[in-house]
């Protein structure tokens, strides 16, 4: 690079930092730091992962619980996510094309299976779960997973589906630990294992959980793409029982999710190979 492109590049990387409130980025920054493995922190621990003074601490959770983004969660000051974050979440979510779109393509698939159904994406080394179709069979009350409901990637089918598009190289970046959190003893251990399992699925083009995650649930779950060909959000089908069985496969459920799958991919506009070979050829793409 030449020396006046170097200068220039330095020089709106340094208007860009002017623009940057130090307040607001640590606030954002304490917010961050909870999640479900840790939804409770306090003072001390926060300023000692993040390097920022106690005291500086004290003052930005005593604004965000003023704001309603924190609450109280004991005596010892220490704090949870309050109400304010659920609602940003949830305006969040309903600006997503992806939940306008597949809502009306999940309740569907619950119709045609009796089962309830979800629309999953992938957040880094998480999966979120941003849209759901409840079934209206009781025995479905005591599954816990509703909307904003995050898993380990690494651990359940739903990731495994939506990483069907990354590298090895990519996967390693993603998990540069190598050795992976062990959840049940289906949870492959390495990042080579894992990737195994991956390339398994993508290849079939579905993915099926046999209580691989929780006890007694199944799923069934198939990638949905865009009009990038990219893998952005997978279709699942919570099964209460221990495995899908052959009436189930018999049935066509895992036709059905694979159908739903590639109608919500439709709907963002997805093409295959041979249909983007044809729109380049006309100038469309």
């Amino acid at each position: 690079m030449s020396e006046p492109l170097q200068q220039q590049d330095a020089e709106n990387a340094k208007a860009e930092a002017n623009y940057v409130v130090p307040g607001l980025e640590r606030g954002l920054r304490i917010l961050a730091e909870f999640s479900p493995r840790e939804p409770v922190l306090g003072a001390p621990e926060l300023s000692k992962r993040l390097g920022i003074p106690r005291t500086t601490v004290f003052r930005l959770l005593q604004t965000l619980e003023s704001l309603g983004f924190l609450e109280r969660a004991d005596k010892d000051r220490n704090y949870k996510l309050g109400i304010a974050v659920l609602r940003l979440g949830f305006e969040y979510l309903s600006s997503l094309e992806l939940t306008d779109l597949g809502l009306p393509v999940i309740e569907s698939l619950r119709d045609a299976t009796g089962f309830t159904t979800h629309i999953v994406i992938r957040d880094g080394r998480d999966v979120v779960f941003v849209a759901k179709a409840q079934s209206q069979s009781p025995v479905f009350s005591s599954i816990r997973v509703n909307v904003g409901t995050r898993l380990p990637a690494h651990a359940t089918t739903h990731g495994h589906v939506l990483m069907g598009d990354l590298s090895l190289t990519e996967l390693r970046a993603l998990y540069p630990e190598g050795a992976l959190n062990r959840m049940t003893s289906a949870t492959p251990e390495t990042v080579d294992a894992l990737y195994e399992v991956i390339r398994e699925d993508a290849l079939r083009g579905y993915g099926v959980s046999n209580s691989s995650f929780e006890r007694g649930i199944s799923v069934v779950t198939a990638p949905v793409r865009n009009d990038t060909q990219r893998i952005v959000a997978c279709i699942t089908v919570t099964v209460p029982r221990p495995e899908i069985d052959a009436s189930l496969i018999a049935d066509g459920l895992i036709d059905k999710v694979q159908r739903a799958a590639a109608e919500l991919s439709r709907r963002l506009n997805y093409r295959s190979d041979d249909e983007h070979t044809f729109l380049k050829a006309l100038g469309l793409r």
